[in-house]
């Protein structure tokens, strides 16, 4: 579940301007996670999220510029360490499959990194479908993940 939590509030911050603690719990309660303002501290803190000016003098949660790359990458480690049972490239396709209730989650956490090569995702229950622009750049994807996972 904290998986899944996380994911969500990377892609909250990412596309809403939200300032405080009751707003980003409030919001993930929107998406049905039952959560505390200390489970949200916590998640902030693990994330290392910072506040950056909005305009108009207020603020918003957001990643580090310097640590975002690092952040999603470690983030996407974790997600595919605890959700992933397998991954495998057809032809510009990756199929990934996951434990059950985690597919949305893989693909969101490969979205979040925003890779120029991936063209789209969709995902179900525990499969997620990458689509490439090309076989080669899908087949590239599955050996980086391969190797991210090992530990290289």
């Amino acid at each position: 579940m904290k998986v899944k939590r996380q994911t969500k509030l990377l892609e909250l911050i990412a596309d809403e301007d939200i300032e405080t603690q009751e707003e980003l719990s409030a919001r993930l309660r929107d998406f049905g996670f039952n959560n505390t303002q200390a489970t949200v501290s916590r998640d902030i803190k693990e994330l290392r999220l910072i506040k950056v000016p909005a305009g108009s003098g207020r603020y918003r949660y957001a990643l580090p510029a310097a640590e975002k790359e690092n952040t999603l990458d470690s983030r996407l480690r974790t997600i595919f360490r605890e959700s992933v049972l397998s991954f495998e490239n057809a032809q510009n396709l990756v199929v990934i499959k996951t434990l059950p209730g985690l597919g949305m989650a893989a693909a969101a956490a490969v979205d979040a990194m925003s890779l120029p090569e991936l063209m789209g995702s969709l995902a179900g229950d525990d499969t997620a479908f990458l689509a490439f622009g090309d076989a080669a750049k899908a087949r590239d994807f599955c050996q980086r993940t391969k190797t991210m996972l090992e530990g290289g």
